[in-house]
């Protein structure tokens, strides 16, 4: 712990980094191998199986080359992404990125809360007969799924980070073992020509464009909890290569596999309605029963154990004094409650779509400004320390880089007008080229307002 209690941040030293390279790359996998990634699979299937390919390998390298980054980060200091953020946006200007890792990490427990939920709904149906999420009377499964998985969570993250350790270590076997299942059952149901052939109708048609900003705004979701992950590894491969690679196998299989199902239950029921993207249809209509739905169950469970860590660390890091293990309590219950917000408002997927457009535009921009700061301004060395000082390089102006913040709000703004060109609508999506132009801004500014000394440098 560091000396000033009122900004004090956690660092692991390296005698107590017990993940290996396996743990790493375990985490990663399981972290995408999960019923948000299949769903997100289902809803590109709006591109056409060719496009929608090139969209997962385009948009996910980009990503996961951004979370090598981060993670890195947290190998070389051993601290958290939200505190490491303070090198950027300075100790108290670090509160912004922290409420919006904070909200975001909470609605993605919510979304896999919510699919795991349906699945529940399903074995309701199966067991004692109540009628599935969507029919009459469906809702009273959802919310009893509800309530069971927030408990299976809470107990869950009481363990710490060590359950999260051993949820995927178990949970990784598994998930395997049932992506190879479904798609022995996917290509016995339709031919890969017949997946390439079939296209959505002209007005639920999906741009690569589109794609690619709603597939990013997926994958750097994870890049703000990359730290929180590597300062526990012991090895430089583990922080860097271990989170690519993992992340990027899940991605690339669970939303093949979502994307491929949704393709063949619109060829065999000759209707696309990207509602039904969900893990949980798509398991009963391809027959895959009990078992199925079990270990949609699990994903969830291995998905947000991630998702309910990285939540905590931020609600930490604007309390301070709020311990990480009430955070996680904290931010469970409150999941539980954003959780039942698709029922209010009649569509999973409407509320889907619009928590992708939110994240979408924020953290591209945020993302870009603390990777700038640590690898160019200061050369790939921050002073854990000063990071919790009130004295140190890191207050700027009373705690706050405005540079920082005002690159923050110029690139949500950028994000928004670049969406409404036709040519990267279309083709590019806006995310990565809204990045690179606050990375430029960033640089220069800085440059200008901020100019280092040798000692800083």
């Amino acid at each position: 712990m560091q000396q000033e209690s009122k900004y004090q941040i956690e660092v692991v030293a390296p005698k107590h980094r017990h993940m290996s390279n396996w743990d790493m790359f375990a985490t990663w996998i399981g972290a995408n191998a999960n019923n948000g990634t299949w769903y997100v699979g289902g809803v590109l299937a709006a591109c056409g199986l060719l496009t929608a390919l090139k969209v997962i390998v385009a948009s996910s390298a980009l990503s996961y080359l951004c979370l090598s980054l981060v993670g890195f980060m947290g190998y070389k200091t051993g601290a958290a992404t939200m505190s490491l953020i303070r090198g950027s946006f300075g100790v108290r200007g670090s509160y912004v990125p922290s409420f919006v890792n904070l909200t975001q990490y909470i609605g993605w427990t919510a979304v896999n809360t919510f699919i795991a939920a349906t699945s529940v709904s399903y074995l309701l149906h199966d067991l004692v007969g109540w009628p599935v999420y969507g029919k009459p009377g469906g809702a009273k499964g959802l919310i009893l799924g509800i309530i069971v998985m927030s408990i299976l969570h809470l107990l869950s993250v009481s363990v710490g980070q060590r359950s999260v350790q051993m949820i995927e270590r178990i949970g990784i076997i598994l998930v395997i073992l049932f992506v190879l299942w479904e798609t022995v059952v996917v290509f016995q149901t339709v031919s890969m020509h017949d997946l390439l052939t079939w296209r959505a109708p002209t007005h639920l048609h999906m741009t690569a464009g589109a794609g690619m900003d709603t597939l990013a705004a997926f994958n750097l979701s994870w890049v703000t909890a990359g730290a929180d992950f590597t300062r526990f590894t012991r090895k430089r491969s583990g922080a860097t290569g271990m989170p690519f690679l993992g992340a990027f196998t899940g991605l690339f299989w669970f939303a093949f596999i979502g994307l491929a199902a949704t393709i063949s239950i619109a060829i065999t029921s000759g209707a696309y309605d990207p509602n039904n993207s969900d893990p949980s249809t798509i398991a009963s209509r391809l027959g895959l029963g009990v078992l199925a739905l079990l270990v949609i169950v699990l994903t969830s469970m291995t998905a947000n154990a991630v998702n309910l860590l990285a939540a905590g660390s931020a609600l930490s890091n604007i309390f301070p004094r709020i311990r990480l293990r009430p955070a996680l309590w904290a931010v469970t219950i409150i999941a539980t409650l954003v959780t039942l917000i698709p029922l209010v408002m009649g569509s999973f997927l409407d509320a889907f779509t619009a928590f992708l457009d939110y994240i979408g535009m924020v953290l591209g921009p945020m993302i870009s400004v603390m990777l700038v700061d640590f690898y160019w301004r200061h050369r790939q060395h921050y002073d854990v320390n000063e990071l919790a000082s009130s004295k140190g390089q890191y207050w700027y102006h009373h705690g706050i880089n405005w540079i920082a913040l005002l690159c923050w709000v110029l690139g949500v703004v950028i994000y928004l007008l670049l969406k409404q060109l036709p040519w990267i609508a279309t083709f590019t999506g806006a995310t990565f080229i809204d990045m690179v132009i606050i990375a430029v801004i960033y640089m220069v500014l800085m440059r200008i307002c901020y100019p280092l000394t040798a000692k800083q440098g």
